[in-house]
């Protein structure tokens, strides 16, 4: 689904001056890709503040736990960033009310593509219960995996880790992964509520005893967990499915990245920093990222990209033959969807149909 922009109202004419903090906002839209930029805009916060949040993120080597079998990196392809969420019962998040699964999945994936030129982005959800092909990976322990057939896609990140999951979206896609940044149900939680929650507007009673999520028709600003229970609802809604779930995914992170653009974070070095802070210390990302100079770097060259022209949509699947509770990839379809992301181009209105919807989103 496409979000449309507002057109602005007329004013007076533009200046660099008058331009300059219209370039500031659109920098803290990205929270996840402009971490740095953030804190460093309050200068004065001293240099064990800048440490401190440089050594809470977590980074992975992707080359040397992937290895040379990769997808060719096209020079017109754009950026490629994996976004996983982990559903982990662990540490922090054994408090948070997010089922009893043990061990640690990934909750929710999307595959954000940025192209050339950096003007429009496309989200690309997984939906966790699709059966896909694991390929021959290196656990986090160091043990060998062998390839698997017919495995769900969230299971790959409990058995082998985030690298694994990167090749395997590699590897079902045919696209190269240039980044991937992974933050856990605590870290979530805490970010939400740093930016004193998140407006979102639904057009039907929500009731899930399963998230616990209680939900009236209308405008609620969630608070942290309220959040979390929104994003992984989907008992309530259509069919009961993840599928519906994803929508419900996609409605919060328009959500979220309007509320930061509303509020302006880099007028507010102290806030700015608390939410860096929450964030930081459930953030895992790859090599590339994980520090807070990287995510600078990477963060101007979104400057760009408005997250109120995000272009979000879901992996067409199908309901799987063997198993009613499973989707399998739909083909054409996501053959086309990976094609036009490989090749820097508008998804056709052809990829976006997916045979199994999941019922509708509120």
């Amino acid at each position: 689904m496409t979000t449309p922009k507002a057109e602005a109202p007329a004013g007076p004419p533009r200046t660099p001056e008058s331009d300059a903090p219209r370039r500031r906002r659109r920098t803290g839209r990205w929270i996840l890709l402009s971490l740095a930029v953030l804190v460093l805009a309050g200068a004065g916060t001293g240099y064990w503040l800048y440490d401190s949040l440089d050594s809470n993120i977590k980074g992975v080597d992707l080359d040397r736990a992937i290895g040379d079998n990769r997808p060719e990196k096209l020079p017109t392809s754009g950026q490629n960033l994996l976004m996983l969420g982990s559903d982990s019962r662990s540490g922090a998040n054994a408090a948070l009310h997010t089922g009893k699964v043990s061990g640690a999945r990934s909750d929710t994936a999307l595959v954000i593509h940025i192209p050339e030129g950096r003007k429009k982005a496309v989200a690309i959800s997984i939906p966790r219960d699709t059966l896909v092909t694991r390929p021959e990976c290196t656990t986090r322990s160091g043990k060998q995996l062998p390839p698997a057939k017919r495995v769900m896609f969230n299971s790959v990140y409990s058995v082998a880790g985030p690298a694994c999951v990167v090749k395997t979206v590699e590897q079902m896609s045919g696209v190269r992964l240039d980044h991937f940044v992974e933050i856990d149900f605590a870290g979530f939680q805490g970010l939400v509520d740093a930016i004193g929650g998140v407006p979102v507007t639904v057009d039907r009673d929500i009731h899930d005893s399963s998230s616990g999520l209680d939900l009236k028709a209308g405008t609620t600003r969630l608070t942290g967990t309220q959040a979390l229970e929104f994003v992984r609802t989907r008992h309530g809604i259509g069919d009961g499915s993840d599928l519906g779930r994803i929508g419900l995914q996609q409605k919060f992170l328009i959500s979220l990245l309007s509320e930061i653009k509303k509020q302006d974070l880099l007028g507010s070095p102290t806030k700015a920093y608390t939410v860096a802070d929450k964030l930081t210390e459930s953030l895992t990302t790859d090599s590339g990222l994980d520090s807070l100079t990287k995510l600078a770097e990477f963060s101007r060259s979104m400057n760009g990209v408005d997250p109120a022209t995000m272009d979000t949509l879901m992996l067409p699947v199908r309901y799987d033959t063997q198993d009613p509770n499973r989707v399998v990839a739909a083909e054409p379809q996501a053959k086309e969807l990976w094609q036009a992301v490989r090749a820097d181009k508008a998804i056709p209105e052809s990829a976006r149909k997916s045979p199994a919807r999941g019922g509708d989103t509120p």
